[in-house]
């Protein structure tokens, strides 16, 4: 499928937004692909070769971005919501994980989400997300610009536009949050930030 231009997207964003049904089906196969390239990026750092695990997280996004109240801008504050649909989603699997490993909490989970998320990495996205909250309480930007960067793939540029900052600023950010970061959960025993 050839790939779609930013503006053709960000039209069909503005048209669903506003009550167009039939822009939402023009709509998802253009930005299926770029899902699953964001979503294969962030759980292929970790388990590769998990195309699975990889389609259930699109689905799980693509359940609760469809969900929302659709207010997007444009292509990339679309994506930038879909980063953070992610980031819940790894999450709140996580959570889950290691809930049931504890036996507490216990609730059934499909196969997909059974393997979407090993137990230490359920507890490094336990850890990076508490990590995250911290830092968002500190610098919400700094937070909002590594949910966009790490668990949304947005380049500097794309996340200078979702948060309307410079690039230098975005660039400025994500070094200082990645440094924060790394303090924050090697004090907790964690260091891969």
């Amino acid at each position: 499928m050839a790939e779609a231009s930013s503006d053709e997207v960000s039209q069909l964003l503005h048209a669903w937004n506003n009550g167009d049904p039939a822009a939402l089906d023009k709509l998802m196969p253009l930005v299926h692909d770029e899902l699953r390239r964001l979503a294969k990026r962030y759980i292929g750092r970790h388990q590769p070769g998990r195309t699975l695990q990889t389609t259930a997280l699109i689905h799980e996004a693509y359940l609760r971005l469809v969900g929302q109240p659709k207010q997007w801008h444009n292509r990339s504050h679309f994506f930038a919501v879909a980063a953070q649909a992610m980031r819940h989603i790894l999450v709140d699997y996580a959570r889950s994980r290691r809930s049931a490993k504890r036996g507490r909490g216990e609730r059934a989970m499909s196969l997909d989400e059974a393997v979407l998320v090993t137990d230490e990495r359920a507890a490094e996205l336990v850890a990076l997300d508490e990590a995250l909250n911290e830092l968002a309480a500190l610098h919400p930007r700094q937070s909002r610009v590594v949910e966009c960067r790490f668990f949304g793939g947005l380049t500097a540029e794309e996340t200078a536009e979702v948060l309307r900052v410079s690039s230098d600023t975005i660039s400025r950010d994500w070094r200082m949050a990645r440094a924060w970061l790394r303090r924050a959960l090697s004090r907790e025993g964690t260091d891969d930030a």
